[in-house]
């Protein structure tokens, strides 16, 4: 059923009402609809076409409208219609960014370790004190729904929850409306015990639903990515003496191989000073194979709560000046290069 931009407008402005005051909706009350100007007696004219259509009912001579089964229904797939283009889009600007990030990070890795001489790497950025921007629950049978949520940095996650008792889609409408309402914006932090009890209480013989999705969003916001590390310049530790021994060397290159021990060297968390920049001197390395060098870590940011660290390891008297202005030239030039697109 197609309906014009104007009807449309209507049946969601009655919609949207009714399911919050449970109050049949008259034209005054739809007058009054955020961006609808249009008079009364427009409104009425057109209220009347939408129940001819079947989608709106008037209980009681002189009362307001209601939606209908149908009324839902309509309104229900256009929403998921419109959700799931949403989230669609989301994805694929995600991989889009996520492909142009990996090109960038490696160059990068290339240039620093070129610039400087000793060995690079950078992280790829992850998602910090992340906020919940919607969530989308669609029914998938009648023992699972599936909960969309997307986050803040468009991060999108698919969760499917079992539930013991079926949902029909106007209940599934009234559920998303509640969950986006209270949570939208927040961050894991913000979703304190009050807020939960108050959607529970809301939510009623529902509680347990939202309880499930409750903890579906915190498993989603607070889930820790792979982190993807970019090294170069490994080979650049020969070139000093005091590490191209070759059981110091080989501790080195495996450090730089496997690279899973270097995701604590350049957590965001060991960032310290307005600039972001650590300097780790011989026994101060977290690594116990690096203990024989320095490393120069520092922090890139690239909005919506999105981190990483850029490292460069080299011997106890690598030239700290170069490394740090290099470390500096490279975050301003992540900066610009993220802003441009």
């Amino acid at each position: 059923m197609q309906l014009d931009d104007r009807k449309w407008t209507i049946l969601k402005a009655i919609i949207k009402t009714y399911l919050e005051t449970g109050e049949p909706v008259g034209s005054r009350t739809i007058s009054k609809y955020a961006d609808l100007n249009l008079s009364s007696a427009t409104i009425r004219n057109e209220m009347s076409d939408l129940e001819e259509m079947g989608l709106i009912l008037q209980p009681h001579t002189s009362a307001g409208r209601i939606p209908s089964d149908a009324g839902y229904r309509l309104y229900v797939d256009c929403l998921m219609e419109e959700k799931e283009r949403e989230v669609t889009e989301m994805k694929e600007l995600v991989l889009q960014r996520q492909d142009k990030m990996e090109l960038l990070l490696k160059q990068m890795a290339r240039v620093l370790a070129a610039n400087t001489n000793y060995a690079a790497m950078i992280s790829g950025p992850q998602y910090h004190r992340t906020k919940l921007k919607f969530i989308q629950l669609s029914i998938v049978s009648e023992t699972q729904i599936l909960a969309v949520i997307v986050a803040e940095g468009n991060v999108v996650r698919n969760k499917m929850l079992q539930i013991e008792h079926g949902l029909d889609q106007k209940t599934i409408l009234e559920l998303n409306i509640l969950l986006n309402s209270a949570l939208n914006g927040l961050t894991i932090e913000e979703i304190n015990l009050a807020t939960i009890a108050k959607l529970k209480e809301q939510a009623g013989i529902h509680s347990e639903v939202v309880n499930r999705v409750l903890d579906a969003v915190a498993e989603s916001i607070q889930k820790e990515e792979e982190v993807e590390i970019y090294t170069s310049g490994a080979t650049n530790i020969f070139k000093y003496p005091e590490l191209s021994s070759s059981e110091k060397a080989s501790e080195l290159i495996s450090a730089f191989e496997e690279k899973k021990d270097l995701v604590g060297m350049i957590s965001p968390e060991n960032a310290s000073g307005e600039t972001g920049i650590q300097v780790y001197i011989g026994q101060e390395s977290p690594l116990a194979s690096m203990q024989d060098c320095s490393v120069v870590t520092a922090t890139y940011e690239l909005g919506e709560g999105m981190y990483g660290r850029i490292g460069v390891i080299g011997p106890k008297r690598m030239d700290y000046d170069k490394v740090v202005n290099t470390l500096r030239t490279l975050m301003a030039q992540l900066d610009l290069i993220f802003k441009k697109e």
